[in-house]
């Protein structure tokens, strides 16, 4: 078949991507093994959380109203009927002018409807001398103030941190329905390509990309599976692409997406199934592949890794995104340019840079360079239908 490269822009490219992206299903597992997975569906409360009212103060459960008008010239004096401890209900309730001593996390008895800290309050024998008045509800975390009976404590599609672990024990959920975790095939092709640990000669270079690429995969919580070293052989990259498909959730393709005669993975991917782009308005990383096999998304990226993170950062993200029910949300800062940075108009630059002091500076290098890689910060997005932007213009970055 004859395959030819027609640029569509960066949002057609996202866009295509999360039409085909597969459908992977759900499971339960305990929140024990939930870290960084994301949510299938909304998490709710089973009952009002924290369940009682309770003081958020070491100090004293009052009436409000038996503290009106108390200061340190004139304190309001309560009788002091006992001691509220911890993880036991009151033994009595606050009649007028009385009070308890309660603690942090103490539950608060029947009639008493604020805490006057003991900061505020001083004890005289059977006596609490009160100098400072409270309000209705002053320092009372109310029994359903956290979470209320059948609301929400977690939504569909959030990505689970340590802190949402720690709400979802407290609301004794034990087991979270989250969705599968989306395996990602890795193949890396190219006669120059050799393994990380092989001496170099003149022409050949290690296999960057397939960790980069497993890297990426596991940062947006996917899981990757590394398919090694393919050569330039349309019948071995077939056979290896088959096997990934039968087995993975999306497929990504390590170089061999050029318009160089010698370069095949749009052919095999057509054959196998069919491409859907072949060439985004993004530099760089213009020879992108977007493609499937059956149900399976075959992406095909370039060769250069710097070329190949742009891309993963730019379009595949939204891929691993749709997949894992995440939302796509990376850190952006503001920052003005140290530099101009010039942009040719149709087509996106997403350029490197580096941040210092609130200055972003643009890392230019020669095509193939990998140092801009580690020496930037993130990226900032020209726009198609701009020229660049000039020194001194305030700009996004988007931290990798």
């Amino acid at each position: 078949m004859s395959l030819f490269l027609e640029v569509v822009p960066v949002a057609r490219a996202v866009e295509t991507v999360r039409s085909i992206a597969p459908a992977i299903g759900d499971e339960m597992v305990p929140i024990g093994d939930a870290l960084h997975r994301v949510l299938a569906e909304d998490v709710r409360a089973g009952g009002d959380l924290p369940g009682f009212d309770r003081s958020v103060v070491d100090g004293y459960a009052v009436r409000a109203s038996d503290t009106t008008g108390s200061s340190e010239s004139m304190p309001a004096m309560l009788v002091l009927e006992g001691r509220i401890e911890m993880g036991q209900a009151p033994a009595g309730s606050v009649g007028p002018d009385r009070c308890w001593y309660i603690p942090t996390g103490g539950v608060m008895p029947p009639g008493a409807d604020a805490v006057a800290m003991v900061e505020y309050a001083e004890r005289a024998g059977d006596e609490v001398l009160v100098h400072r008045a409270v309000a209705p509800g002053e320092n009372v975390l109310g029994c359903d103030e956290d979470f209320a009976a059948g609301s929400v404590v977690l939504p569909s599609g959030r990505r689970l941190s340590p802190q949402d672990l720690g709400v979802l024990a407290a609301a004794g959920v034990a087991e979270v329905p989250v969705r599968r975790v989306p395996k990602i095939g890795i193949i890396s092709t190219g006669n120059e390509v050799v393994p990380v640990e092989a001496a170099l000669a003149p022409g050949r270079v290690r296999d960057a990309n397939s960790y980069l690429c497993a890297g990426f995969v596991r940062e947006q919580g996917c899981e990757p599976r590394r398919y090694g070293i393919v050569r330039d052989s349309p019948e071995l990259l077939r056979q290896v692409l088959e096997g990934a498909v039968a087995s993975c959730d999306c497929v990504l393709i390590s170089g061999g997406s050029s318009k160089d005669v010698r370069d095949m993975s749009a052919g095999v991917i057509g054959d196998l199934g069919e491409v859907l782009v072949h060439g985004i308005a993004i530099a760089p990383g213009k020879p992108t592949i977007i493609g499937r096999v059956g149900t399976t998304p075959v992406i095909g990226l370039p060769g250069h890794p710097g070329s190949a993170f742009i891309v993963l950062v730019a379009v595949v993200r939204h891929l691993l995104a749709a997949m894992s029910g995440a939302p796509v949300s990376p850190c952006r800062v503001r920052a003005r340019l140290a530099a101009n940075i010039p942009s040719a108009k149709g087509r996106e630059d997403y350029v490197r840079v580096r941040l210092e002091d609130g200055a972003a500076t643009p890392v230019f290098g020669k095509s193939g360079l990998l140092n801009t890689l580690v020496q930037s910060d993130g990226i900032v997005v020209v726009p198609a239908g701009c020229e660049g932007f000039e020194t001194g213009e305030e700009v996004e970055v988007v931290l990798w």
